[in-house]
């Protein structure tokens, strides 16, 4: 998706957003797993997008089919009348430790039982490569901005595929620090096009006052 800047005159912008804070009193890595839901803190991330889109010219909402997602892609469809699509595409990354407790201890991340499974972290060899992640979110991102042009679209994610899908975009490697990754829980990151150029990536928090005190275990 990368590319200049040519002087097209319609502008299209696709506004990856990361979910909410789950609640995940276990604080386990909960990856695809189904059942996980926002907490009353997410919930209030959730409504807190829904009016920072509220005054942007949103023509499609669509979540992943994830209840974390589609709870925090709600209140924006809501805002703008739009039925809240889904599209699998837009799912969590998937991780081999998924339902393991981010603990020290036996069935932790941290027991040498399971650091085989790390021996390549350039894939990376314990989930989903990042070039599949990468390829799959880029495609939903083509298809909303060749659907739309001249508008905004949203769509809902998760924090991984978010952020490879910007590395990507800013030509910049995949492999990364996962410490490092500038994602935050409801955080907006756009993709600006000129035509079908991308000319501008933004990174936003519209919670950012919410992200105090809230749980930082990402889901994969």
């Amino acid at each position: 998706m990368s590319g200049t800047i040519t002087t097209g005159t319609t502008r299209t912008t696709v506004h990856l957003v990361r979910h909410g804070e789950v609640f995940n009193p276990e604080r386990v890595l909960y990856g695809r797993l189904p059942g996980f839901r926002l907490s009353d803190r997410g919930q209030r991330m959730a409504t807190r997008l829904g009016e920072f889109f509220a005054d942007h010219d949103i023509a499609s909402v669509t979540a992943s089919p994830l209840q974390r997602a589609q709870e925090t892609a709600t209140p924006v469809a809501r805002s703008h009348d739009l039925d809240l699509g889904t599209d699998a595409r837009l799912i969590e990354a998937g991780n081999s430790f998924e339902g393991r407790r981010v603990t020290d201890g036996s069935g932790s991340i941290r027991d040498p039982r399971v650091w085989p499974r790390l021996w390549n972290p350039f894939q990376p060899s314990w989930g989903e490569p990042y070039e599949q992640q990468v390829a799959r979110m880029s495609a939903v991102v083509r298809d909303v901005r060749d659907a739309f042009p001249g508008r905004e679209s949203v769509l809902v994610s998760h924090q991984l595929p978010v952020w490879v899908t910007r590395l990507r975009a800013e030509g910049r490697p995949l492999v990364h620090d996962p410490r490092r990754r500038q994602c935050a829980l409801a955080s907006v990151t756009s993709l600006e096009f000129s035509g079908r150029t991308l000319v501008s990536v933004a990174y936003t928090e519209p919670a950012a006052d919410l992200l105090i005190g809230a749980d930082p275990v990402p889901g994969a």
